[in-house]
């Protein structure tokens, strides 16, 4: 997983066990299994490894804290919850490449004293369920799960769970919540997962992007890793290119790369040939002009924008489309998918619908000063993040589509 690789039509089969393995797969697991774990927790420490979940937290840190707890049983869970409009990176690695999720579950397991796995998908998922199936079923069989992998004494083991079809089932704190049988909603933190998570045991939760990543930094060492990418951002990102390209689907850029470069060298550019007005890295993120195409991605680069890459979902934003539709089509989402816990969120989200709605059709008056005035009350007060995801997209609009808002307000669409 590095390089600047189209993955999405590379190839419409599942990569099955001979297949991974001829093409070095789990060498990284059988080495590690004679190194130790602490080899392991080094060298993804060393890697400057992120989540590609969209929060981009270091790795190596929430691996540590969960191999520092004492315990008699410890977990590991690779979320495949992807449920953001737009996003489908994931779910590709899932179905066409699912033995690279599994080895990065047993390298972190065997890095952080965890002998449990979870795969934690959508219920929804069935090409992506059963591929992971199929694969689990190849990896215990070749003796690379069960209660003593590969014979070295090292147990571990991979459960599939089935998660709600919900966003914020997505969250870290709910999928344990769902796993450990609950309807999937986010737990307070602290504890973190590291210290109290399934069963209130030490559980690392990571995106199975992160995950497929583990095995090619272990293989071939940090510094070939931070040889790719970025000084902050290093190695490489997934992003799910829109179908208003030439050439949709999901690809792999090392980060770096340029928005002008992703878009146009190896997406193709806009298929009808409209002008490109705004980029949206992912749909909890903020809105990109379109002058910043020569930048590159990376979270240094992008942080001073107001935005982030996110969990690489893209979207577009072109000459002639209805901007407050699409605002209000994101506020909606989010309304739609709150769990409900917090009363600031559930303010927040219905709050911009309604005014979203109001400028719509072209009573929204002053309509910037409530959306403000809801998103500072309410952030940081809710148990995950989906207050902040909520407000990121509409905050920014209300700089670079100012002009579009107010002639909405003035006179509807």
């Amino acid at each position: 997983m590095t390089g600047t690789i189209v993955l999405a039509g590379a190839t419409g089969s599942r990569e099955d066990l001979k297949g991974y393995r001829a093409a070095g797969g789990y060498s990284a697991l059988d080495a590690a299994l004679r190194s130790g774990g602490s080899a392991i927790l080094s060298v993804v420490e060393e890697s400057g490894l992120r989540g590609h979940g969209g929060a981009a937290f270091p790795v190596g840190r929430k691996w540590r804290l969960a191999g520092a707890r004492a315990a008699a049983s410890k977990h590991v869970v690779a979320n495949g919850g992807e449920h953001e409009p737009g996003s489908a990176k994931d779910k590709y690695l899932v179905e066409h490449h699912p033995h690279r999720v599994i080895e990065g579950m047993l390298l972190c397991g065997l890095a952080t004293g965890a002998s449990h796995g979870w795969l934690y998908l959508i219920e929804d998922m069935v090409p992506q369920i059963e591929s992971a199936e199929h694969a689990i079923a190849e990896a215990r069989a070749a003796g690379l799960l069960g209660s003593s992998v590969l014979g070295s004494g090292f147990t571990f083991d991979v459960t599939l769970h089935r998660a709600p079809p919900t966003y914020v089932a997505g969250e870290e704190t709910a999928a344990i919540d769902a796993i450990e049988g609950g309807a999937g909603k986010p737990r307070k933190k602290p504890p973190y997962p590291g210290e109290s998570g399934v069963r209130a045991e030490p559980t690392t939760v990571n995106n199975v992007e992160t995950l497929a990543n583990v095995p090619w930094i272990v293989r071939y060492g940090a510094a070939a890793y931070r040889a790719i990418g970025t000084g902050e951002s290093p190695g490489t990102m997934l992003f799910t290119l829109p179908e208003e390209l030439r050439r949709p689907g999901v690809v792999e850029v090392p980060f770096g790369t340029t928005w002008r470069t992703l878009l146009e060298s190896i997406g193709g550019g806009v298929r009808d040939g409209r002008k490109l007005r705004a980029i949206h890295p992912a749909l909890s993120c903020g809105f990109l002009d379109a002058r910043h195409l020569d930048v590159g991605i990376a979270h240094e680069t992008l942080r001073p924008l107001g935005t982030a890459p996110g969990c690489g979902g893209l979207r577009l934003v072109l000459e002639g489309d209805d901007v407050v539709a699409r605002l209000l089509e994101i506020a909606q989402f989010f309304m739609r998918e709150q769990c409900g816990q917090c009363p600031p969120c559930r303010m927040e989200t219905n709050q911009f619908v309604h005014v979203l709605q109001a400028v719509r059709a072209g009573k929204g008056g002053d309509f910037a000063a409530p959306i403000r005035k809801v998103a500072d009350f309410a952030r940081k007060k809710g148990l995950c993040s989906l207050i902040e995801m909520a407000a990121a997209p509409i905050l920014s609009a209300l700089e670079l589509f100012a002009d579009d808002l107010a002639r909405a307000a003035r006179g509807g669409v």
